[in-house]
């Protein structure tokens, strides 16, 4: 692998551009989820859910076989699939119990839906800060957030990277907390030769378009819990409407909804499951090329791995370290982009969404916060969760490895633009 010549000038200051032709979006259906998806077209059962209590309150058959197909595949005793992961995580939340006003300890360093499912459910969310390394949640940040109104956590696999499960879980037992695990970005992800997102009370994994596999939108929720199982079914599917036929006795959070997942999708999941392994295999092989590429770059560190843990690489992130290279990470990611590589500077810290500066989510007078379901004033200013702040302000830089289907020759431009810039790195320095 050769590098850019560093006399060179770069892009940015109109010298040639390393990558001039656009990478190939990734695409993950082919002609198998055309065929399973014409099947059921042709028959014309399109969905057969009913939600009152009888045997299609389940579903129909592809959604049957696409349920046991997962339970099969990541190794649990339930799976419920639902219309989105949004969806899902509301389903969690209720499933597992959580009353209004109750707290739920979440990442900031996430897509908002991850906290916004807890409001859905008048609870209130708590952020704790992150690992430096692998930005999932901090066990001792989470540790140090418990009130004596917490009730969950959720901890978030980002970028296909497990959280650290079992301290997570360890510390949920201590204090008699559930844990939900959005492992929405990492399907396929492995933690102790477990599957990331089956060590908790629930888990699950988004099947949104842009993931390794997908179905347009939709969501896997997994358990080995019965009841948290039987109570997702409910929720999923109109569970007012059924309680009663069905002899459900504990009402909590029996609030129904259509989440429910088209036979269509399912019968689209059903094929995109069997390439998962492959699908994710082919996000490590880019990865691992890209990290041996980089190696050696002052200032800048690839992907850290837990020991026990493999990484699905839903996103390649980097952080750069703006002191030793006395450039900031705009200009760098200024550079990068003027040399064609598809690189992003920021993800979100949802503490910092104007919902939560402002403390106001359903109707004008600021509830939850301001009811009297809420015990204490949750602190969202800026600053408490400081690793999550200077990832999002200085040092984080990524590529979405579900974005594109890289081929090693893609892989090998993107690493010279890399040594192009850093070649030339002097150049960028703020005035």
């Amino acid at each position: 692998m050769s590098n850019s010549p560093i006399d060179e000038p770069l892009a940015l200051f109109g010298g040639p551009k390393t990558i001039e032709s656009p990478f190939k979006r990734y695409n993950s259906i082919g002609p198998e989820e055309v065929a399973a998806a014409k099947q059921v077209v042709e028959s014309g059962v399109l969905s057969q859910y009913l939600g009152c209590w009888t045997p299609d309150f389940y579903g129909g058959p592809k959604v049957q076989e696409f349920e046991r197909a997962c339970e099969a595949y990541f190794g649990v005793k339930h799976v419920v699939t639902v219309n989105s992961w949004t969806s899902g995580l509301i389903a969690a939340i209720g499933a597992i119990g959580i009353e209004p006003g109750d707290e739920v300890i979440v990442s900031p360093w996430t897509m908002c839906a991850s906290a916004t499912a807890i409001l859905h459910w008048n609870a209130i969310p708590v952020f704790a800060d992150i690992e430096s390394e692998t930005f999932c949640l901090d066990p001792v940040a989470v540790e140090s957030a418990i009130s004596p109104y917490t009730k969950a956590i959720m901890a978030v696999d980002i970028f296909g990277h497990s959280a650290n499960t079992d301290v997570l879980m360890a510390i949920a037992r201590k204090h008699g907390l559930k844990v939900i695990t959005d492992a929405a970005q990492a399907p396929g992800a492995m933690v102790k030769g477990e599957y990331a997102g089956t060590l908790s009370d629930v888990g699950g994994y988004s099947l949104n378009f842009h993931k390794h596999i997908h179905t347009g939108e939709g969501g896997i929720l997994v358990t080995n819990d019965d009841e948290i199982a039987e109570r997702l079914q409910l929720i999923r599917n109109h569970a007012e409407a059924v309680v009663g036929d069905k002899g459900v006795t504990n009402l909590s959070n029996m609030i129904g909804y259509n989440f429910r997942l088209g036979e269509i999708e399912c019968a689209i999941g059903i094929e995109q499951l069997k390439k998962l392994k492959e699908l994710v295999g082919t996000r490590q092989h880019a990865a691992e090329r890209l990290t041996s590429g980089l190696h050696g770059l002052a200032g800048l560190r690839p992907p850290v791995i837990r020991p026990g843990c493999t990484h699905a690489y839903y996103i390649y992130p980097m952080v750069l370290d703006e002191g030793l290279l006395r450039v900031s990470r705009g200009r760098i990611y200024e550079a990068l982009q003027a040399e064609g590589v598809p690189i992003g500077k920021g993800y979100q810290n949802l503490h910092l969404l104007p919902m939560y500066q402002q403390k106001m989510a359903y109707g004008t007078k600021g509830f939850p916060w301001t009811s009297e379901i809420c015990k204490r004033d949750v602190d969202y200013r800026k600053g408490i969760c400081p690793v999550a702040e200077k990832l999002q302000d200085h040092s984080y830089l990524s590529i979405g490895m579900c974005v594109y289907d890289f081929s090693n020759e893609d892989i090998d431009r993107i690493v010279t633009a890399f040594h192009k810039v850093w070649g030339r790195m002097s150049s960028l320095v703020d005035k």
